[in-house]
């Protein structure tokens, strides 16, 4: 009797550190805003683009589309650096509130740093190889590029939060090597790896996380 309370005893041990040592504050309503905004993104893009086919809208969407090359360049530039601020805001804010809710702890402390380091290294390296490609107007495989590196990073960064986080890095990781193979679909690949992936993880995460104290 007595040697099974010392393992129950070790195993809560265990669960208590891994859980304090877990960062927990990211919020799967956030997640899903940030599908929602690339959602709004893939469409403006399609106008500036004029993309065919891409959506029910497309033929009157074509009369809007941006012609100059430079101009188009400038406009996805600046769709890209908006939608990554916004989405960074919004994950920041919406773990403050989940840490006050739930009574977290959300300090940048060295395990914290550690985690956005690990994060922001591949997808820094991935965003200035996609923003050099664009500026060359190599647009080809910049979709790729963002799928893949965004992948890496979420694997990279899943090793200090929940470890379901790296299937989604799993899953932009595997469309970024679709995506190398149908360049012509470039923009739906896009479209299903930051809109669509996040929308469905956030509802999991939402479901698994989010309805129970962490």
């Amino acid at each position: 009797m007595e040697e099974k309370e010392v393992k129950q005893t070790l195993n809560d041990i265990r669960n208590m550190m891994s859980k304090s040592s877990r960062f927990q504050s990211i919020s799967g309503y956030s997640i899903i805003l940030v599908g929602l905004f690339a959602a709004v993104a893939t469409l403006m893009s399609a106008v500036v683009l004029g993309v065919e086919n891409c959506f029910p809208c497309s033929e009157k969407l074509q009369q809007y589309a941006i012609m100059d090359t430079a101009t188009r360049t400038r406009y996805i530039a600046l769709i890209g650096i908006v939608l990554f601020i916004l989405s960074l805001a919004t994950m920041f804010v919406f773990a403050v509130i989940k840490s006050k809710k739930n009574n977290l702890r959300f300090v940048l402390d060295k395990r914290t740093c550690q985690m956005l380091l690990d994060f922001f290294i591949p997808l820094i390296a991935g965003g200035v190889l996609s923003f050099a490609m664009i500026m060359q107007h190599h647009y080809g495989l910049t979709s790729s590029i963002m799928l893949i590196f965004y992948g890496l990073a979420l694997i990279n960064c899943s090793h200090y939060t929940y470890p379901i986080l790296r299937y989604l890095g799993y899953a932009e990781l595997l469309l970024g090597f679709i995506d190398c193979f149908v360049i012509s679909h470039a923009l739906l690949c896009w479209f299903l790896g930051f809109s669509v992936l996040h929308i469905i993880f956030g509802i999991i995460y939402v479901i698994l996380f989010d309805r129970k104290k962490a």
